[in-house]
Parts: C-alpha cells; structure tokens; sequence
C-alpha cells in the first residue's frame, strides 16, 4: 500500500509539472513553431496573402537564386556589415586594451559598462529618426557645425542621399549603437583570464602590446569568434535602421542601402507575393545556418 501511495504522488507531482509548463508550450507552439512549419509551406506556393495557395514546387527558390536584386541587396547587407564590425570591433578592442591594462587601474569599470551599452537600449526607431535630423542636408546640425567650422566648402553634404556615404552612415551609426554590447562581452572574457599571466607579464617587463598579442588576444578568440558571428547573423537581418532612415524598402540612393530583409519585406507585405517572400526567408535562413555551422566547425577545431 506504501508503494502504491508513493506512486500516486508521483503520478500526481508530474501532472502538475505538466500543467504549469502546458502554457508555455502551448504559446511556444502557436507563436514559434507554427509560423516556422506555416512560413516553410507557403515558400513552395504562389500564395498572394489571400485565397487559396497553389503549389509550385522550388519554382520560388530557383526565383530568388535567379533574382539579381536579391543578390545585390544580399551584397549591400555584407557592405554595410563589414564597416560596421570594423568599427564596432574597433572601439571596442580598444576600451578593452585600456580597461584591461592592469598599469592602468581605471576605477569605475561599472559605470563606464552602463554608458557605453546605453546605445543599445536605445529604441532603433529613436536613433534613425534622431540621425536623420541631425544629419538632414538642408537644415541638419551635422553640416550646420561643418559648414561653421569652414569643413564644407559648396553645397552642403547630402549624407543620406549619396551612394557613397549613406551605407557608410548606416554602418557607423549601426557600430555605435552595438559597440557597447562588444565591449562587455571583451570585457568579460578578460575578466575570466587569470590575473596570474599579465602580473607575470608585467614582472618579466613585457610591454602593454606584447602583453595584448601574447596573452589577451589569443584567450580571447572564443569570444571574438562568438561577438563575429553573431554580429554577421545579426547583420545580415539589418532593416530597422536602413528603411526608416534611407526611403522605406526603395532604399534610396540607388537602392544602396536596400537590404535583404528590406527586399523581403517589400515582397511580403507590399507587393502581396507572400510565397516569393517566404522562400525569400528561408534562404536567408540557409545563409545563417551555414555560418553558424561555420561557427561549431571552428569552435570545435580551437578545443581541439
């Protein structure tokens, strides 16, 4: 009878696990998983939003590998991209290299985290709208200091309207608001690298760089290839700041600063062609499955 006891209120613990745990797995269901399987459906129809959906087999996959337009916004993503990382990577190398450097005994670690992640807390459609404004050819602040200082010479500089530098504005806004996300990661890996090694260093008189390419940079790789990757992932589905700023889905000038998921965008809720965009998702979604596998190949190679 004691066992049989003991059984019951097993039988009757695990139920309740089950019902506490039942509406999340319900929600997960229906918000995460349903519009996955639904999404990877509709990429093999000519579904327009509305009505009924026919099945057209790989003919929207073959569409998107044949659309120039998607390769080249696929490219204007990568552009932007690979100024952002520079520069996010970049500033945030450096503030670790001074945060880091045990001679320098910077006081306020804490603070300075909370400052240089600010940015990122940020709303994006605050920051593209506050850019914008200052950064406005005609009337903007940017080229009103500029044009005081005796910089700009002529016509004032159409930032957000030349091919030239609108992807670079996107990207060196973009670095600015992530730079203080790279920074903390850096920041912590140092922090989990044993103090033991830069106090050798520093016995052994090795100078700030030696200390830096010797000792830090090597320890650090793991996180740097995390910080690199994510970064790629989180790029190549960049959209909030290039259409509120650069003309919607046009992505004006000259379509340079049109993203991929700017592209998808157009064809899903725009144009109605849900189908084409879907296969449009899932093919960027093979894009970052490969670089994250990438990314385990050469994690799993460093353990090695």
């Amino acid at each position: 009878m004691a066992s049989q006891s003991g059984r019951k209120k097993k039988r009757d613990l695990n139920k309740t696990g089950y019902i506490c745990v039942a509406p999340f797995v319900i929600i997960f269901l229906i918000f995460n998983v349903y519009p996955v399987l639904r999404t990877l459906y509709l990429s093999f129809t000519d579904y327009k939003g509305f009505g009924e959906a026919a099945f057209t087999g790989l003919q929207n996959y073959v569409r998107v590998i044949t659309d120039k337009f998607f390769w080249r916004d696929l490219w204007n993503t990568v552009k932007i991209w690979s100024v952002n990382i520079v520069l996010q990577l970049g500033l945030a190398f450096l503030l670790t290299i001074i945060f880091s450097d045990i001679k320098y005994k910077v006081k306020g670690l804490g603070i300075y985290r909370a400052l240089y992640y600010l940015p990122n807390l940020i709303a994006a459609t605050s920051v593209a709208f506050l850019f914008k404004t200052l950064l406005d050819w005609r009337y903007g602040t940017v080229n009103q200091i500029l044009s005081s200082a005796g910089l700009a010479k002529g016509e004032p500089i159409n930032w957000l309207g030349s091919t030239v530098t609108a992807p670079f504005v996107i990207s060196v806004i973009g670095a600015w608001m992530w730079f203080g996300n790279s920074f903390i990661m850096l920041m912590a890996g140092v922090q989990g690298i044993s103090k033991d090694y830069f106090e050798a260093a520093a016995i052994d008189g090795a100078g700030r760089w030696k200390v830096f390419t010797k000792i830090t940079l090597p320890l650090l790789k793991p996180i740097m290839l995390y910080v690199g990757i994510t970064s790629l992932i989180g790029g190549l589905q960049m959209f909030d700041l290039p259409f509120l700023m650069c003309g919607g889905t046009i992505g004006n000038p000259s379509g340079s600063t049109q993203t991929v998921v700017m592209y998808l965008y157009k064809f899903g809720f725009e144009t109605n062609q849900v189908g084409f965009a879907s296969a449009i998702a899932y093919f960027l979604f093979m894009i970052i499955l490969v670089v994250s596998a990438v990314q385990f190949k050469l994690l799993n190679s460093k353990k090695d």
